[in-house]
């Protein structure tokens, strides 16, 4: 039997719906997800294994407009994906409509646009009416031609046979490129530190989750007894690092228990979590760290 086996960048605005699509496609969460925008920094790397199918699904950072350097990091983790890719999907939030946005991406990507297969995916239709979507197609495929424009709620996984479907009718004949067996490329440290990320962004108000790194110092995976992992949260601000701690060391506390749960649940095993709290002055726009830690996310995750 032919295989076929090919890569899919998941591309769009910030909080439209990417990381939530990537982990239903999977069935499984490999992509953090809150309700914050930006919570993708990396591009995340998911594989999706059946029969004679395989797909790559890369799934990146929002597209906007950098304004620290950070976000220049981010946005070329997007425009990357560009480059191995033979689909782009590019999600729209249904709900947040707005065709001068699909102008501007359309127009500003539009060299990459026309050397790849096009979907213009229109996500959270579960928020709007029948109607709305109709008329969001109709629109939609005045303002470009894209090769499909494909109706989907990914929260609630409605339409999502279908895009699977169209997927593979696009994909080339190839050999896998992973073992079947594979679901994600990062390595378990990268998953860690995303999940201690996680919950900075749902523990704590605008201020101190957009100004943290999470560096895993140190991961022994133990025979016997639990595995010790020591994690270091580094902020922008002193006053960031007042508030992460909380009165008493409260609020760290809560971080470092609702953490180590899900880093157990992913791990499997028990897991000792030790959080150590430091500041790095405006480390966003620090080009000597960007390059020596978050490039080495970026590394871990292509």
């Amino acid at each position: 039997m032919t295989k076929k086996a090919g890569f899919v960048a998941i591309i769009g605005k910030p909080n439209s719906g990417k990381s939530t699509l990537l982990n239903s496609m999977l069935g499984q969460d490999v992509s953090i997800v809150t309700p914050k925008p930006q919570t993708t920094r990396n591009k995340i790397l998911g594989i999706y294994t059946k029969d004679d199918v395989q797909i790559i699904f890369a799934d990146t950072p929002g597209i906007l407009k950098p304004v620290y350097r950070l976000q220049d990091f981010m946005k070329h983790e997007t425009e990357s994906s560009f480059l191995e890719t033979d689909i782009i999907i590019f999600v729209i939030d249904s709900s947040k409509y707005k065709s001068d946005e699909v102008k501007e991406i359309t127009h500003k990507y539009s060299k990459e646009f026309r050397e790849h297969k096009i979907f213009c995916l229109l996500n959270k239709i579960d928020l709007i009416t029948k109607e709305d979507v109709l008329h969001i197609i109709d629109d939609v495929s005045k303002l470009y031609k894209f090769d499909e424009i494909i109706p989907v709620s990914a929260k609630k996984k409605f339409n999502l046979t279908e895009l699977f479907s169209v997927i593979i009718k696009y994909l080339p004949e190839n050999e896998f490129y992973f073992d079947d067996d594979i679901i994600a490329t990062q390595p378990e440290k990268f998953f860690v530190s995303e999940l201690i990320r996680k919950q900075v962004l749902k523990l704590y108000k605008e201020e101190v989750p957009f100004g943290v790194f999470i560096d895993i110092d140190e991961f022994k995976e133990r025979e016997k007894g639990k595995d010790y992992i020591r994690a270091s949260i580094i902020l922008e601000k002193e006053s960031q690092k007042k508030i992460l701690i909380g009165t008493g060391g409260s609020m760290i506390k809560l971080l470092g228990e609702r953490s180590r749960k899900e880093i157990e649940e992913f791990l499997g095993n028990q897991v000792f979590l030790e959080l150590f709290v430091k500041v790095r002055k405006n480390w966003k726009n620090d080009e000597a760290f960007l390059r020596n830690n978050f490039n080495r996310s970026t590394i871990a995750s292509n």
